[in-house]
């Protein structure tokens, strides 16, 4: 059955995922309108400044949660913002290359090169990525005039458009402009040039973002052989290169050569002096997470205990910083069972959240989700024993998840109006769509989670209150958000957001197959055949999908 056919069948049914859901509140809201005060701690000292709910610096504080709440959409970037400055680096940011120009040459060409590169950089930083693309365009055309066809110039201009299409996920634009830049280059300096080198780690990471990991392998290994031999085995720049071959060999299966990799360019930074800086720390979280797919937790969760403890000396408590650890450990703990110290760092980070952030921000809906399958997986333990409190424990549950997919689906209403502004501004929407994804996602697991939940305490023969239909009304919930916020835009070719669709779409068919053999049950909109055919085309799709990365 296809997709149209299958939401068709939905927006019959009486109970509609809209009329379910609380009203968006005034103070959420305003909040998109206005900019609260929020107290925030940056990198080097603790100040109020005024932030918006969708601050790109709100974003970078998430980022680094997404891939713990298991939907990180990017881990060819891991470590680094695409448009965000990088501490170390030659570059001022996301590959882009400072203007060194140490050539006699000088024309109303090289002058217009100059002019063009400065305000394409300037745009780029900005997030105005349309101005900032005819901008490298042209300097790219003023470079070749000015300069020559093979000059030096020419491929710093070609590499800063083609980060430009990275950022901007235009692959077949940005791949010829690298590959330019690497022909220039190794003609002009030799073919075992750092420069080379340099430009071959940006089309690692242009490959790496597409899954292309063999492709990106190779330019990972060349550019680190280049800058071994020229920076040394003790560079951090050797390190960053290490780094991303470590995460691409962890995608192609190679966790023990990968794992060695990430050790090595950890080692490195803190032989540099930089054991407690953010690329530091974002290395460090990374391997943490390699840790956890491997179900090595007790490893995972050493490693998330040193990084909150370095959170709570150097920023306190009451920063992003600390509640993102402190969450990461937590979710560990929920994993190896040990469950009552999750629930008290959930609970803080809850309070430090609503402290810090503005009210229904994503972020809160995520934790709120987490303290919610705590509380499901404590009713788990208590089942049989004491079946009084493990109704308790699902009933504070249940509310959390009210909680959480408010959240989420309030946030996603917003973008959508967000988004159409910033389209009209000319800014770029990567921000809004990873934030979008965030609680897209958190939106599915919070209604599946919630079907979960209405089955668990049916089972429970003292619950008073028993909703026969609440765990199919909640996935059917599931499917209309689906249809609502991922059909026809880019959140449907998420993997992350297909394989929570998918999951819902499975929880669904088991329910539906139970009631068939149910006398009187009421008829549901949705047949098992065309469940599980569009569970067939989706898991197709995620297949090739995996088939295309490895």
């Amino acid at each position: 059955m296809s997709m149209p056919r299958i939401m068709s069948a939905l927006l019959r049914r009486t109970h509609s995922f809209s009329s379910s859901r609380a009203p968006i509140s005034t103070n959420f809201a305003t909040s998109l309108s206005v900019k609260p005060k929020i107290s925030y701690q940056n990198d080097s000292r603790s100040h109020t400044r005024n932030l918006h709910l969708l601050d790109p610096r709100l974003w970078i504080i998430f980022s680094g949660q997404a891939a713990i709440l298991g939907f990180c959409g990017n881990v060819a970037m891991a470590e680094d913002d695409p448009i965000k400055p990088r501490s170390g680096d030659d570059t001022d940011g996301s590959g882009l290359e400072r203007i060194e120009d140490g050539s006699v040459v000088s024309n109303i060409h090289t002058s217009k090169w100059r002019v063009f590169t400065d305000s394409g950089r300037e745009h780029f930083f900005q997030g105005k990525l349309e101005p900032a693309e005819r901008l490298f365009g042209s300097a790219i055309q003023e470079a070749k005039e000015g300069f020559g066809e093979r000059d030096p110039h020419v491929a710093s201009a070609c590499n800063n458009l083609a980060e430009l299409y990275r950022v901007k996920k235009e692959f077949d634009k940005a791949e010829p402009l690298y590959l330019e830049a690497v022909s220039i280059l190794e003609e002009y300096y030799g073919p075992e040039d750092v420069r080379v080198g340099a430009t071959l780690h940006n089309l690692g990471q242009l490959y790496l973002v597409q899954r292309k990991l063999e492709e990106a392998r190779a330019c990972y290994e060349r550019a680190l052989k280049m800058k071994r031999r020229v920076l040394g085995q003790n560079h951090p720049d050797y390190a960053e290169t290490m780094y991303h071959l470590g995460t691409v060999l962890h995608l192609q299966g190679k966790d023990t050569d990968a794992e060695a990799l990430i050790l090595d360019s950890l080692k490195i930074l803190e032989d540099n002096g930089q054991g407690e800086s953010m690329t530091y720390i974002r290395r460090l979280r990374y391997l943490s997470q390699i840790y956890i797919r491997s179900n090595r937790l007790a490893e995972a969760e050493n490693i998330q205990r040193k990084l909150l403890h370095m959170m709570e000396l150097t920023k306190g408590w009451n920063s992003m910083e600390a509640v993102i650890a402190a969450e990461a450990l937590a979710v560990t703990l929920q994993l190896s069972g040990q469950l009552s110290e999750a629930q008290e760092l959930f609970e803080k980070c809850l309070n430090t959240q609503k402290k810090l952030l503005p009210e229904g921000h994503i972020q809160i809906g995520g934790n709120l989700l987490h303290m919610a399958k705590t509380f499901m997986l404590q009713a788990t333990q208590l089942r049989g024993t004491d079946n009084s409190e493990a109704l308790s424990k699902l009933q504070k549950a249940k509310n959390y998840l009210g909680d959480s997919s408010r959240i989420a689906k309030d946030v996603m209403l917003k973008l959508k109006n967000q988004k159409g502004k910033d389209q009209k501004q000319g800014k770029s929407s990567e921000t809004l769509r990873n934030y979008e994804h965030a609680a897209l996602v958190i939106l599915l697991r919070s209604l599946e989670s919630l079907a979960n939940l209405e089955t668990s305490k049916n089972e429970i023969p003292e619950a008073k209150e028993r909703d026969p239909h609440g765990a199919e009304d909640a996935l059917l919930q599931c499917l209309s958000a689906y249809k609502e916020f991922g059909c026809g835009s880019q959140l449907q070719d998420s993997p992350e957001v297909k394989s929570e669709y998918v999951s819902c779409l499975k929880h669904l068919s088991v329910l539906l197959a139970d009631k068939e053999r149910t006398i009187n049950s009421k008829a549901s909109p949705i047949s098992i055949s065309e469940l599980k055919e569009e569970v067939q085309r989706i898991e197709k799709d995620l297949l090739g999908s995996h088939k295309k990365g490895s």
